[in-house]
């Protein structure tokens, strides 16, 4: 099994730039993790926030393959603390066969296609967060939960 980021937007901020790479290159002997971002529309300013999350939709929708898992990063899913998302990542492994998508849209969220086309939701907080740093907190989380399963010492109880 495979784990694909797929993020709307380049990121502006160099510190989250910084810190995704840091924890991607910390996570990589675990298990193999794709970041793809999926470009900005130029003509995003001229259209509505339903037009927008439709433009993004379409372009995520052409980011996933036949028998992906897809998890939407979203503020209505499912919580788990730092322990239960690794249990949450251990099963996944033994039952997706190809690829484990986690998807974080843009600040407008998800079109209504998307939301169809996923498999499940997870909230990383029930705090709001900007959709740039969203991806920090995933690639941590992620890696703390690598650890985790590896019996390191990174997270403490």
């Amino acid at each position: 099994m495979k784990i694909q980021l797929l993020v709307v937007g380049k990121t502006n901020q160099d510190f989250v730039e910084k810190g995704v790479a840091e924890f991607c290159g910390r996570q990589k002997h675990y298990i193999p993790l794709d970041l793809e971002v999926i470009p900005d529309n130029k003509n995003m300013k001229n259209l509505s926030f339903e037009q927008q999350k439709e433009k993004e939709g379409e372009l995520i929708l052409k980011s996933v393959q036949p028998g992906d898992y897809v998890v939407l990063l979203d503020e209505h899913g499912k919580e788990f603390t730092s322990l239960q998302f690794s249990e949450y990542l251990e099963k996944k492994t033994h039952t997706v066969p190809k690829r484990l998508v986690f998807v974080i849209g843009g600040p407008y969220g998800f079109s209504k296609k998307v939301y169809e086309t996923a498999q499940e939701k997870i909230a990383l907080s029930k705090m709001t967060f900007s959709h740039q740093l969203i991806r920090l907190i995933f690639v941590e989380q992620l890696y703390r939960a690598m650890t985790i399963l590896n019996n390191e010492p990174y997270h403490h109880e």
